[in-house]
């Protein structure tokens, strides 16, 4: 039987860098920000979902979604950002779960990075949950750095997800990644070899 492993964590609190040290030790990986991404791409479900919503001016010059301007518009506005969950966690669910249908054929053990695995009620999926945890002011600090904002623009984007200390009753794993990449990749190589 397979084995399904959810990856979760926050904004900036290195879930990237977690699932590139667990493809390189060979696992498989469904990354649900990569999958948006390919469904927000030009003709894609989203894309075509967002646009109809929205409008063109959600678009850029070669008509791709203008991603900054997509998330300012839908974080500005609390009434958009639940239109925004309606509207495209059906789509990327059906996604997701096509994915996992596919890998479960073929794979003992793979794992899916899915930052809001917990808010979205994807927990039953899982027969295990890793949570890439992180220290809030490292995490804002992580945050200001990456996307070039000020510290209410992080704290912002931060009040808008469950916080990651609240994440950790759910979680069968905690990866501090509040040191350093050494000290991170050893406690992921323990983890797989555990497996």
């Amino acid at each position: 039987m397979t084995k399904i492993i959810g990856l979760t964590g926050g904004i900036a609190s290195g879930k990237s860098t977690v699932t590139k040290i667990i493809r390189e030790s060979g696992f498989k990986v469904i990354d649900a920000d990569q999958v948006v991404h390919k469904l927000q791409a030009k003709g894609g479900k989203l894309y075509q979902a967002l646009l109809e919503w929205l409008g063109p001016e959600i678009l850029d010059a070669d008509g791709e979604l203008d991603r900054p301007k997509l998330s300012q518009m839908i974080f500005a506005n609390p009434d958009n950002m639940k239109t925004s969950a309606r509207l495209q966690n059906s789509i990327i669910r059906q996604e997701l779960a096509c994915q996992r249908d596919q890998l479960k054929q073929t794979e003992e053990i793979f794992f899916m990075d899915i930052p809001l695995l917990i808010e979205e009620k994807y927990i039953k999926w899982f027969d295990e949950i890793w949570l890439v945890f992180v220290d809030k002011e490292k995490q804002l600090q992580r945050l200001m750095a990456r996307n070039n904002y000020s510290r209410e623009e992080a704290e912002l984007r931060l009040s808008h997800q469950m916080p990651l200390t609240d994440k950790k009753s759910f979680a069968s794993l905690i990866i501090d990644n509040n040191g350093d990449l050494i000290t991170l990749k050893e406690q992921i190589l323990d983890a797989l070899q555990r497996l």
